[in-house]
């Protein structure tokens, strides 16, 4: 059987590793062609030394020299975006995983979808961002595709295999809540970085840990999940479910229900990603255990303590622009907090009078899209 070959983007971060995890284990079927990331050189030289990749590139070229002096010196490595554009679009490249953090992830999609790639995506601003652009792009473009990596896109993508659209009546993303779930509004407001940072299920990134903590991630991956699966937002759903074992749920029309359950662990859903349409029986994930005496806690979420998910469902009604805005709003105000600039709450604050101020137009391309969320930061940065 041929290998693929896998170009990963965001290598050193969180999905990233684990993305490494899944493929150290699966070294008949995957070839890594490439590895990108800006900062962690380090990181990034440890895994072009154990997986020999055809290139490495890191995307700031201010740090190609250094990079070079870390790699062996048969490695060929390369620095920018133009490079990563080449890599993602070569004809060689099976499967682009996007892991990048941040605004870095649109173009690169856009260009493997374009050149008939294979997306496993994990970078939640590609789709908030820009779903309407990706959507045309995905009917344009023969052969391109996504395959989510978020566990609860994972989860309803796999649920929805096969199924027709009449058949389906809601979709349901579970949340754990994060660290406050149980806490009051005051108590919340007067948080610490420290207490947002502590997730009780999920080892993540600090971004994504806080965005947990205030259910921002929920709202994102509500947008996400309008785009990926067609879905209006008033059949999209969220439910808190503490444990994390069941990662989401499809509602049929008939009332019944189809979950996908499995310990929580990002690699069952990069796995996927990568085998899709097939499943892996090795990587010795981790296994549920029946005799632990396993149960199930379900609620909905308390909208005024976290008023995240309406902010996502008037940015789904208003579409073009708003996403953005949302999106670039709620970056500018968690790094605020992780600066102690503002307290929990003032992150939800700075966003709905972001997303007030802002005055949504059509997508029309990535240039009105990123004049949006920079416009969005700009007036974001001038709020305390």
């Amino acid at each position: 059987m041929k290998r693929k070959n896998v170009v990963v983007l965001g290598a050193t971060g969180s999905i990233g590793r684990s993305t490494a995890a899944v493929l150290r284990a699966h070294p008949e079927q995957f070839h890594v062609a490439g590895l990108v990331a800006r900062s962690n050189l380090r990181e990034l030289a440890a895994q072009a030394a154990e997986f020999h990749p055809d290139t490495v590139i890191t995307t700031d070229p201010a740090r190609q020299a250094k990079l070079k002096t870390q790699l062996p010196a048969d490695q060929p490595c390369a620095a920018g975006w133009e490079a990563v554009q080449e890599l993602v679009t070569a004809p060689a490249t099976d499967i682009v995983v996007c892991a990048i953090v941040g605004t870095g992830g649109l173009e690169p999609v856009i260009a493997a979808l374009r050149a008939g790639k294979q997306v496993a995506l994990a970078s939640k601003e590609v789709l908030v961002m820009a779903g309407e652009l990706i959507r045309q792009e995905l009917d344009a473009s023969p052969g391109g595709s996504i395959v989510p990596v978020d566990s609860e896109h994972s989860a309803i993508f796999q649920c929805l295999a096969g199924r027709d659209a009449p058949e389906v009546k809601q979709l349901w993303l579970t949340a754990s809540g994060g660290p406050f779930r149980n806490w009051s509004a005051e108590r919340i407001a007067a948080a610490t970085l420290q207490d947002a940072l502590a997730h009780p299920t999920w080892n993540m990134g600090p971004k994504v840990t806080i965005d947990s903590a205030s259910l921002m991630n929920k709202a994102l991956e509500l947008v996400e999940a309008h785009h990926l699966f067609r879905i209006p937002p008033e059949r999209l759903k969220v439910l808190i479910h503490p444990q994390s074992l069941v990662h989401s749920m499809v509602e049929l029309c008939d009332g019944s229900f189809i979950a996908q359950m499995s310990k929580p662990d990002m690699r069952f859903a990069i796995q996927y990603a990568l085998t899709w349409p097939e499943r892996s029986a090795v990587g010795g994930l981790p296994q549920l255990d029946f005799s632990a005496g396993l149960h199930f806690d379900f609620q909905l979420p308390d909208r005024n303590r976290f008023p995240s998910l309406e902010f996502a469902e008037e940015a789904m009604r208003c579409g073009g622009t708003m996403p953005a805005v949302m999106n670039a709003a709620n970056e500018v105000a968690v790094e605020k907090f992780r600066r102690g600039e503002i307290g929990f709450a003032r992150i939800w604050a700075i966003i709905e009078a972001t997303m007030h101020a802002h005055r949504p137009e059509p997508q029309r391309d990535l240039e009105t899209i990123r004049n949006a969320d920079a416009e969005a930061r700009r007036f974001a940065e001038t709020l305390q």
